[in-house]
């Protein structure tokens, strides 16, 4: 499936006890950063947060990138992409490839559901097979108030489109190069998911910050990068968790 269609999905990753802790996660970090839309609680507020590096870290996800990536595991990015009720943004067609800097383009997507994903309330959408193809340009679109901003500079058939209909705990499974996006949530439910973003650790990050933001080395050989230390949990400052 995923080697025909550059996605497959795993029902029933994550128990609901841990699904209710990353809801109470998504709560915090928004409480604290009030500013920032909850589409955006991006990479960069992962390297001082225990409980987000134990979630990306947990087994479960991580013997799922095994199968994609094999043994030497590393972190490149994390992002809570929540879409509220009634105003949540689109993510416009696109393909990760383009945005991220890594050499080799060696990387596999899970797409952790925290919430119900559904068409009503704007989950992923994929076109089967179109990983095959190479990485296209992207342009800026101001049209459309979205999460990125751009989208690939061709015509997608729509009429292609798979919805991701996923379930609180699922994960879908996708290639770097496959054609994505999502509608805009106009439900009155919100739709919440969590993407994490795992390199074999012999694919270089590029990007001129080192280590990068949310660079964890995760499983078997460290490989080309430097790695963020993980963050100690402090009572008080740090989101409390079963474990911390």
């Amino acid at each position: 499936m995923f080697e025909t269609d550059g996605y497959v999905i795993f029902r029933d990753v994550i128990d609901q006890d841990l699904i209710k802790e990353v809801n109470d996660h998504v709560e915090w970090l928004q409480a604290r950063h009030p500013d920032v839309r909850p589409e955006q609680l991006g990479h960069t507020y992962l390297r001082d947060d225990p409980f987000w590096v134990r979630l990306v870290s947990d087994d479960r996800l991580v013997d799922i990138a095994e199968k994609f990536v094999g043994p030497d595991i590393a972190l490149f990015a994390s992002h809570y992409i929540s879409k509220p009720p009634y105003s949540g943004q689109p993510v416009l067609w696109h393909q990760d490839a383009a945005f991220w800097p890594l050499d080799p383009m060696e990387v596999v997507t899970l797409w952790l559901a925290v919430d119900h994903s559904t068409p009503e309330n704007g989950c992923v959408r994929v076109i089967p097979g179109s990983h095959r193809s190479d990485v296209l340009r992207m342009r800026d679109n101001t049209d459309v108030e979205s999460v990125l901003g751009k989208e690939i500079a061709v015509e997608v058939d729509e009429a292609q489109a798979v919805d991701m209909v996923l379930a609180p705990g699922d994960v879908e499974v996708h290639h770097p190069n496959i054609v994505h996006g999502s509608n805009a949530n106009t439900s009155p439910k919100r739709r919440c998911g969590l993407t994490i973003r795992y390199i074999p650790t012999s694919t270089r990050i590029t990007d001129p910050e080192t280590p990068y933001a949310s660079a964890f080395h995760l499983r078997g050989e460290p490989g080309v990068n430097s790695y963020q230390p993980r963050p100690q949990y402090v009572e008080g400052k740090h989101f409390p968790f079963r474990g911390a």
